[in-house]
């Protein structure tokens, strides 16, 4: 048949929808039985529900996902969790997470003073982070404690650490203050300090965020935690740290190669961490999620995102009332004494986004081909068939009969039905009997699964049953009738299905340096504080190390009408650059250029 008519063929919706599943043309005679899910309000606030039954109006190939669906976001933010590059690809948060620090896992104060602190403070979780911040003239302390039982923390996804205005600091805001503040994105003293006040009720020990690194706000050094060394370290820190590029002079001496080593390894140190599993030191409780994602949680955030792109989002503009509803929800699942399902979330993602993230980078790259030669253009689209084919091989069933374009009353791809069905519910049909022991949590993690899963399998299987009816499948041979096959629609049409897939889908396993870096360099994604869009300070510098409180203070203004260093430390970027970060290697040794 004519492509353009398959693709006319397509909008018979209205017939779809009179189908039975007996009509098909498709027998499961000795096939194993797969029991259908038919799973509703299981959810004690009625907010989520689940109905993967087998009627065919449920598995129709050109429906798509629902206007504001986030069920995407939540599955790559979750997937994300504890994961340095995205988290600073897309820097505001929406995840609220329980967790615990390990007994027995090392933490890292650098400070100016030999003295412990009294109150609450921070702590790195790697070295390299906390020695940035041992600013004496010359010499500074390296603190290093050990969890001497679990820790029990709150994570703040994202970037939660960068001091920017633009909704890094907002979900903490709202646990801290009861409103977004933006205004106050400097104010972490009084930020760690409420927070530590609010997390007292709940016995939170600390809170876990991400800078450059991963750091835990601490909010009592004589809780659970002991000293193993408080070191007097050797570094190179001046009293007063130059604008980058400035010519030195007695009064304002030039940095030396060790401040831009270190505060570059402070930097490598967070890449170790770029990719799954993350940081394994901090152990979160999926089964606790709260996310600000989830439509019933935060609805006032819809008409919020509406129309923005992802770099956007944030929280402010949240309700007072979603704010209480955010509060109590928290409160609820740190407190909550009922076990959960057991079902490891955490990995359960990763294997969705290993199944799929490779084949649909390969098939992008296939489908990016032009060719004038219509031989090679046909050899081009059966390649991509036969990756496609890949993908569905444990859905095809041997039974399976490809109707003639022709059959009367029949939308010409519902015969794909079935393998759309079994590649949309594989990962969750053995879930219905562990549906009832699931936290809320948990059960807005299994939707969020079955909404990607069923969008991928939705666009692949159409493709894939494009390709076979146009006769492109050696599984399926069909009569190939080269005049009247359009190998160029068929190419344009699976490129812009693959295209919108990954877009919806928008993992960052795909943001990559291309091509890969050397030895010598590093794949490197704009990051705070090192080329953020506000890196000095709105006030001089302070001279006394003492007064230094975060990695931004180290830099002050840079004098009137000077030019940017060549190097990439502390430097501004373009603003576009910045919102809609993108990956370049840098260099790992001296000079640190791009």
């Amino acid at each position: 048949m004519r492509y353009h008519s398959l693709v006319a063929a397509l909008s018979l919706g209205s017939t779809a929808l009179a189908l039975h599943d007996q009509q098909f043309p498709v027998s499961t005679t000795g096939e194993a039985c797969v029991r259908p899910l038919n799973i509703a309000n299981l959810n004690n606030d009625g907010s989520h529900s689940f109905i993967l039954g087998l009627k065919s109006e449920q598995w129709r190939l050109e429906e798509g996902p629902i206007e504001n669906t986030t069920g995407n976001l939540i599955f790559d933010t979750v997937h994300s969790l504890l994961q340095r590059w995205p988290n600073t690809r897309y820097r505001n948060g929406h995840n609220i997470v329980p967790g615990v620090i390990p007994t027995g896992t090392l933490l890292y104060h650098g400070t100016v003073s030999h003295t412990i602190p009294s109150g609450p403070f921070w702590a790195a979780t790697d070295p390299e982070h906390s020695l940035v911040f041992a600013l004496g003239y010359g010499s500074g302390w390296q603190l290093t404690l050990a969890a001497m039982r679990p820790l029990k923390v709150l994570y703040f996804d994202g970037n939660s650490a960068a001091k920017v205005s633009e909704g890094t600091m907002d979900t903490q805001d709202i646990i801290a203050w009861g409103e977004v503040q933006p205004e106050r994105y400097r104010d972490d003293q009084s930020r760690i300090k409420d927070l530590c006040r609010w997390g007292q009720e709940f016995g939170i020990d600390g809170f876990v965020r991400m800078e450059m690194d991963f750091e835990v706000m601490l909010c009592d050094v004589t809780a659970g935690v002991e000293v193993v060394s408080f070191l007097h370290v050797r570094v190179s820190w001046k009293d007063r740290i130059p604008y980058p590029g400035v010519p030195s002079t007695p009064s304002n001496p030039a940095l030396d190669s060790d401040i831009w080593n270190r505060t570059f390894e402070s930097m490598h140190s967070g890449s170790w961490h770029n990719r799954y599993p993350g940081d394994s030191r901090i152990v979160l409780d999926l089964a606790g999620l709260v996310s600000l994602y989830d439509i019933a949680l935060a609805p006032s955030l819809v008409p919020v995102r509406a129309g923005l792109e992802r770099w956007d989002h944030r929280v402010l503009g949240i309700s007072s009332e979603d704010i209480s509803q955010v509060k109590r929800k928290l409160a609820e699942v740190i407190s909550r004494p009922d076990p959960s399902s057991g079902i490891d979330w955490k990995t359960l993602t990763h294997v969705i986004v290993d199944r799929y993230a490779d084949r649909l980078e390969f098939m992008q790259h296939l489908l990016n081909f032009t060719s004038s030669d219509s031989q090679e253009l046909l050899q081009r689209a059966m390649l991509m068939q036969n990756q496609l084919r890949v993908v569905f091989a444990p859905y095809i069933l041997n039974a399976t009969v490809v109707p003639s374009a022709d059959t009367p009353g029949l939308p010409p791809l519902q015969w794909a039905s079935p393998m759309f069905r079994l590649c949309a519910t594989t990962h969750t049909t053995a879930m219905i009997n562990h549906v009832p022991l699931m936290t809320p949590s948990e059960r807005l993690l299994l939707k969020a699964i079955e909404d990607t899963t069923r969008e991928i399998c939705r666009v692949t299987t159409k493709m894939w049953a494009v390709g076979v009816m146009s006769g492109l499948d050696v599984l399926f041979p069909l009569e190939l009738n080269e005049e009247e096959l359009d190998v160029a629609q068929i190419m344009n049409d699976w490129r812009q299905d693959t295209q919108k897939l990954m877009s919806w889908l928008d993992w960052s396993i795909w943001i990559k340096c291309r091509p890969a870096c050397g030895p010598e360099e590093m794949c490197y994604i704009p990051t705070w504080p090192i080329d953020g869009p506000e890196p000095w300070p709105p006030h001089q510098s302070p001279r006394d190390p003492a007064e230094v409180k975060n990695l931004a203070d180290l830099v002050e203004h840079p004098p009137e009408g000077s030019a940017s260093a060549d190097g990439f430390f502390f430097i501004r970027i373009p603003t576009e650059e910045w919102r809609k970060p993108q990956p370049k290697c840098i260099r790992r040794l001296l000079p640190y250029e791009s």
